[in-house]
């Protein structure tokens, strides 16, 4: 993120001596992204964050690819995906390709017994159902319905979760994720035409120092790959850090939509983006005011960008027959829009109250084997006139 965090103790100086209470000195880290170029954090240990005890077996978790070139438009019933206990085998990815990995999860229970860290990707989570706690080495956030986890890579965590009912929508970046750099200034502070600002964004707090050494296992994802990493000391053991690399949440319902006399393009609901996708989030807001105004979104060519949408909640006024924890792709290279009967609805009316995450990515999208487990095979006929 482009503001600064501070949590903890930290010398005043860095790259200095930290001195423990306890005797000898806190161990520096420097958890960077992107080489020495781009956001980065300063961590102070207990232990060194290097004693590695034993290696377990490594578990391949390469999505299995089942249409490489999709043309197809699609629609996924999500929350036909069955609960799975286990947090990391309840990601089921679903649409693929070089930039990211898109799919669902639905665990039940809590990371109790390991930490996780993905080293391919920042990763961002969407809660769809539940709540709890995003444990990491930085400090917690707490999360609930609606909100957007952002876990840059290389983040050590767990997630406490309150209930056994979580639906969540998972996307791992391989490239950072960033605030649109259209909304900030040279400093990187949010402008007043951003549809967000700095105060709606949440930082780690309540950091917690666990000064314990023994046998910590961290599952740590690298190049599709779960290596099992058995660590000599408890990798929450941080006193103070200070920079601009951390998790943070951000929830969909503190966006302030961008309305207009007619309609706009889906550009203004922006709210993420990375070198290879662009997220969006569509929220309840005032429909077009022109007297004349088509609120339906005109009818458009995807050429540039494979789309999918995630529809959340409420009233989705340009599909028909579409259910909440539902994903529609709209791939590159052939026009899409309204649903028949949608376009003529919309005339007249004042407001949505509709709730969807947008992907749109720069590069065409792979369907995997999961995915077609969930795949209702029609949705691409849906558009002709009955």
């Amino acid at each position: 993120m482009p503001f600064y965090h501070l949590l903890g103790q930290i010398p005043p100086k860095r790259h200095t001596q930290a001195p423990n209470p306890k005797g000898g000195i806190y161990y520096e880290q420097l958890f960077g992204t992107v080489g020495f170029d781009g956001m980065s954090s300063l961590m102070y240990h207990v232990h060194r964050p290097t004693m590695v005890k034993n290696l377990l077996e490594s578990i391949d978790v390469t999505p299995k690819i089942a249409v490489q070139k999709n043309m197809l438009s699609r629609r996924l019933k999500g929350f036909d995906v069955p609960a799975v206990s286990d947090f990391l085998d309840s990601r089921k990815p679903l649409l693929v390709n070089n930039d990211l990995n898109l799919g669902v999860c639905a665990p039940q229970h809590s990371m109790k017994d390991y930490f996780f860290k993905n080293a391919d990707a920042d990763e961002m989570i969407f809660v769809h159902r539940g709540s709890g706690t995003l444990k990491t080495m930085l400090g917690n956030l707490t999360f609930s319905y609606g909100d957007y986890l952002i876990i840059p890579r290389g983040v050590i965590y767990q997630i406490e979760f309150d209930t056994t009912d979580n639906r969540l929508l998972l996307v791992e970046s391989f490239s950072p994720i960033y605030t649109p750099k259209r909304y900030r200034n040279w400093f990187g502070q949010l402008l007043e035409h951003s549809p967000y600002c700095e105060r709606d964004i949440r930082r780690p707090s309540n950091l917690e120092t666990h000064d314990e050494q023994g046998d910590f296992l961290i599952k740590v994802k690298k190049q599709g790959v779960i290596h099992q990493y058995v660590y000599a000391s408890h990798p929450f053991d941080v006193v103070g850090w200070d920079g601009y690399n951390y998790p943070y949440a951000f929830s969909i319902h503190n966006f302030e939509p961008i309305t207009g006399r007619v309609h706009l393009p889906p550009p203004i609901h922006q709210t993420f983006e990375t070198s290879g996708f662009v997220v969006c989030s569509f929220c309840p807001r005032l429909y077009d005011y022109h007297p004349l105004s088509i609120p339906a979104p005109y009818n458009h060519s995807n050429i540039d960008s494979d789309e999918v949408l995630y529809y959340v909640d409420g009233d989705f006024m340009s599909r028909n027959d579409i259910s909440a924890g539902q994903l529609t792709l709209h791939p590159a290279g052939i026009p899409h829009g309204p649903h028949p009967g949608a376009y003529e609805r919309s005339i007249g009316q004042k407001e949505t109250m509709e709730l969807a995450v947008m992907v749109d990515t720069f590069k065409p999208l792979m369907v995997t084997e999961e995915a077609l487990k969930i795949d209702d095979g029609k949705y691409w006929k849906s558009w002709i006139d009955h």
